[in-house]
């Protein structure tokens, strides 16, 4: 009996374990092969495993280390733009202020709240040890009093350096040393998906730290086109990013995860006027162009390659410009860079100093990070044939000189020069009108308005700019002005000073 229990004891262990085997088999082994070609990498996504990929998947992002080198970096700008307006009787005379007096109707209806100083603030970033910002031009235009208060708290004067309102780009200086500053990163380098930090003050908040991704390369907005003077050559070519970014952040650092300075922030894309997705920052290959600029010769030395794009047709197509696969020439330019190096009316240009160039922002972009008298080298197709031709890039005027602040410049306004009907209206000869004011020595220095007409200069006649300018460029470090309101009787006399001062 002892045997045959044995017996039926293996017998059954080994029917246990054949079905086992079997069972595995069947049921185990598919879903471990499964699981294994999960885990394969398609072959589409190999290069995203190379050794040389930054931000790969080896693990979490870590803000910290960049956060803890941009945050000293980043200041505080806060602005006071004192009232400017004309004396009493630069304005329109109540009728009842005979019996009155101008005054009681001021009191009465708040007139004196016109006097109250205006207040800002935004952000800015140190590039240098010796105290130099760059920040938005929008955060200190008009600015009266530039105050800079940095992340331990010390507050600092601000004097203005320069400006560029078709780039959005101001430099500001605070004296002292050894302050903490970025490094420039590369723009050109930033990719689409790639991890970023914006840095700011927003709302008036202390120092604020938010991250996002980089969801688009070159955008257009058209911000910087209504802030500047009608037919500038403004520029725009935006990083966009889902950082948040809210009023205050404007001048601040978009940085990489390096702690690399790699944008300036300056818009967000809102219907509120608070975030709603999108920030826009200014690309640092132009920044640090401008900058550079604006601090050794007080205005940017803009270089063009002396094209048009060709538009499109009525095709129902979002852009007026031919582009996509590059950009076609619509015209070229007489003396210009592009007349120069043998482009023609048709060529779609490809490549700049061979990094592809797809559209007109793009194009226009690239251009604005070099100045005029450097070489580049322009790729375009021409009858489906690649052709490349080395360039020298040229000023406006159609060579390379350096172009110095003009005196113009310096006032701060915008001007145009009254037509003959509008002259013989307002019975005079001739002038010029401001048509905005901006910060300048006429704003700093005078109560003008907007719309005051300037007729004389130095003593001169002033029919046209060039009157002024002529005026201005014959006067020693002073001059005076004299000019009329429209709807006031009488002329107006201002004196303007420091016009040979270096900025």
């Amino acid at each position: 009996m002892k045997v045959k229990h044995i017996l039926l004891m293996v017998v059954v262990s080994a029917t246990t374990a054949i079905a086992s085997v079997v069972l595995y088999a069947k049921f185990a082994a598919p879903r471990q092969n499964i699981l294994y070609s999960q885990q394969q990498t398609p072959v589409n996504y190999a290069g995203l495993y190379d050794s040389g990929f930054s931000g790969g998947l080896s693990g979490p992002v870590d803000f910290e280390p960049a956060a803890a080198t941009t945050i000293p970096a980043v200041v505080h700008i806060k602005t006071k733009t004192n009232p400017r307006q004309t004396s009493q009787q630069q304005r329109r005379r109540s009728p009842f202020s005979d019996l009155f007096g101008d005054d009681f109707f001021d009191d009465f209806f708040g007139g004196r709240g016109q006097n109250i100083p205006q207040m800002a603030s935004g952000s800015g970033v140190f590039i240098s040890g010796d105290g130099f910002i760059v920040t938005n031009n929008h955060v200190i235009d008009g600015a009266d009093e530039i105050t800079v208060t940095l992340h331990n708290k010390k507050q600092y004067k601000a004097k203005l350096i320069a400006t560029d309102a078709n780039t959005d780009l101001a430099v500001i200086k605070v004296e002292g040393s050894g302050f903490p500053y970025l490094l420039y990163g590369n723009s050109d380098e930033v990719r689409v998906g790639q991890w970023v930090m914006a840095v700011g003050y927003p709302l008036t908040l202390e120092t604020t730290v938010t991250a996002g991704i980089v969801s688009a390369k070159y955008r257009y907005l058209g911000v910087n086109q209504r802030k500047a003077r009608p037919g500038a050559n403004t520029v725009e070519s935006f990083i966009q990013t889902d950082a948040a970014v809210n009023q205050g952040n404007s001048g601040g650092a978009l940085i990489n995860t390096s702690g690399q300075l790699i944008g300036i922030n300056a818009a967000i894309a809102s219907p509120t006027g608070s975030y709603a997705g999108y920030s826009y920052a200014i690309p640092v290959n132009i920044v640090k162009k401008v900058v550079d600029d604006l601090i050794k010769f007080g205005t940017v030395q803009r270089a063009y390659l002396g094209i048009r794009p060709a538009a499109n047709g009525d095709d129902g197509t979002d852009s007026q410009i031919k582009e996509g696969d590059g950009v076609e020439i619509g015209e070229i330019l007489s003396k210009s860079a592009a007349e120069e190096g043998g482009l023609k009316k048709g060529d779609k240009i490809v490549k700049l100093d061979n990094k592809p160039v797809s559209t007109w922002t793009e194009l226009t972009g690239t251009i604005a990070s070099y100045r005029p008298g450097q070489k580049i080298s322009v790729t375009y197709i021409r009858n489906g044939k690649e052709m490349t031709s080395a360039l020298t890039l040229r000023n406006s005027a159609g060579n390379t000189e350096i172009v110095k602040a003009g005196v113009l410049d310096k006032l701060g306004v915008e001007l145009a020069a009254l037509d003959a009907r509008r002259a013989r209206e307002l019975g005079v000869e001739g002038g010029v009108e401001i048509k905005t004011l901006s910060d300048g020595l006429i704003a700093n220095q005078t109560t003008i308005k907007k719309g005051f007409i300037i007729i004389r200069a130095g003593g001169k006649v002033v029919k046209s700019t060039d009157d002024l300018s002529k005026a201005i460029e014959a006067a020693g470090n002073s001059i005076i002005i004299e000019g009329i309101y429209p709807g006031y009787e009488g002329v107006y006399t201002y004196a303007i000073n420091e016009l040979r001062n270096e900025p």
